[in-house]
């Protein structure tokens, strides 16, 4: 698989995919057609036969795919069968509610330490973590083989703290400030606007309002 040919959108529904048939495989479905997959998804079938011969196809004309199967192989191209540490910098509401988030640590994602510059926050348990101050960040980072972090600090000071983060080792960043980080090329980036999102939905509002009219 060359994973240089697969678009971005194409990943982007794999998320999707799965969180289907994990709901198929709780409810005991062992073998689902494209075209049954399709009823469930609001997808199209020759979408999703596209989307999964990217990856080597996955099923059988005239039988379809092993749910288990297809579950299994999607979550290793997204990387689900390994383990992250993950830490998480600004403890603020955000913060507090994905170190809160248990579906994280079920999917491989385990929150090692939660870190924030405020005095007021030092020694505050969260779930099974105490929120740090920054001067022990670098130090958490490299002892704990730390491989992504969690931002959801102001943009003022996100951009150092990556270059920091990036300096002991960190691989990749969940990018929640409204910046862009200054990072090497290999180093991956998911930015999350939460605003753009509301103003998308926003936008699509809008025009079913218009529609109406």
């Amino acid at each position: 698989m060359d994973d240089k040919n697969i678009s971005q959108a194409v990943i982007g529904r794999l998320p999707r995919y799965l969180r289907y048939l994990g709901e198929l495989k709780d409810s005991n479905v062992e073998r689902i057609s494209s075209q049954e997959l399709s009823e469930l998804m609001h997808v199209t079938a020759s979408q999703i036969r596209q989307d999964f011969n990217n990856f080597g196809g996955f099923g059988q004309q005239g039988y379809g795919y092993k749910v288990n199967y297809l579950y299994d192989e999607i979550a290793k191209i997204l990387g689900l069968n390994k383990t992250h540490h993950l830490i998480i910098i600004g403890a603020g509401n955000l913060g507090q509610a994905l170190a809160n988030y248990m579906n994280f640590e079920r999917r491989g994602f385990h929150f090692k330490g939660i870190f924030d510059a405020n005095e007021a926050l030092y020694g505050k348990k969260i779930r099974d973590m105490y929120v740090q101050p920054m001067d022990d960040l670098i130090t958490f980072v490299k002892d704990n083989d730390i491989d992504i972090a969690v931002l959801t600090i102001p943009k003022a000071s996100a951009v150092k703290v990556a270059e920091q983060l990036v300096g002991c080792g960190v691989k990749a960043f969940w990018n929640f400030a409204h910046v862009d980080l200054n990072v090497p090329k290999d180093i991956v980036v998911e930015n999350v606007h939460l605003s753009d999102s509301l103003m998308k939905l926003s936008y699509n509002i809008n025009i079913k309002q218009m529609e109406n009219e």
